[in-house]
């Protein structure tokens, strides 16, 4: 990796954990900043108003990085109609906060551009309580592509096959002595008495 592609990587992450709970908030934010995500938890107040619990993740692979969004629904919302464009207009709006946080952080701009479509995928844990998850892929600009190689399978075949033969050279000690219940009288002979096929 190289050191440009770890300091977008760095940019990155740290743009989104700006996003905290309470940064839209100058009174709440640790720098006295405020910064709106567009999060549906940014509307009403933080302590008196109840307020729709959603948020955000990231997560990198190669070039490309995955906004990741989670929010708790009705099902009335659900059912309303054009409920998948809503989280895609969420998604980008997530993106729009990266790229101008990331800009504010390091000086520089990166674009995100978008790999695929929406996906939103709606679960209920109870008659009552239903969430969203959706994300979403973004190919980074700045970070190259690394290729993807084979798996080595041979070189992990002969190591397997030289650690499996190291155990069988080995020789078990003459000093060792294991119990073993006989037959007889339920008694004890040592293992040489059994290799000597003595009556023990």
């Amino acid at each position: 990796m190289s050191s440009t592609t770890l300091e977008i990587i760095q940019g990155l992450s740290q743009a989104a954990a700006n996003a905290y709970d309470g940064a839209h908030d100058e009174r709440y934010s640790l720098d006295g900043q405020a910064r709106q995500v567009g999060l549906r938890r940014e509307e009403g107040q933080p302590i008196t108003d109840k307020r729709v619990n959603d948020g955000f993740s990231v997560k990198f692979y190669g070039n490309k990085i995955c906004i990741n969004y989670q929010s708790d629904v009705r099902l009335k919302e659900v059912y309303a109609g054009k409920f998948e464009q809503e989280m895609e207009r969420q998604i980008n709006e997530i993106k729009k906060f990266l790229q101008k946080e990331y800009k504010t952080i390091t000086g520089n701009s990166i674009t995100l551009t978008k790999d695929g479509e929406v996906k939103v995928l709606v679960q209920s844990t109870s008659r009552v309580r239903t969430f969203v998850q959706a994300y979403r892929h973004y190919k980074i600009s700045g970070v190259k592509e690394e290729p993807i190689l084979d798996p080595a399978v041979e070189d992990n075949r002969a190591i397997t096959r030289k650690f499996i033969e190291s155990f069988k050279a080995a020789k078990r000690p003459n000093n060792e002595f294991i119990k073993v219940t006989t037959r007889r009288n339920n008694g004890f002979c040592s293992f040489k008495e059994r290799h000597n096929k003595r009556n023990c």
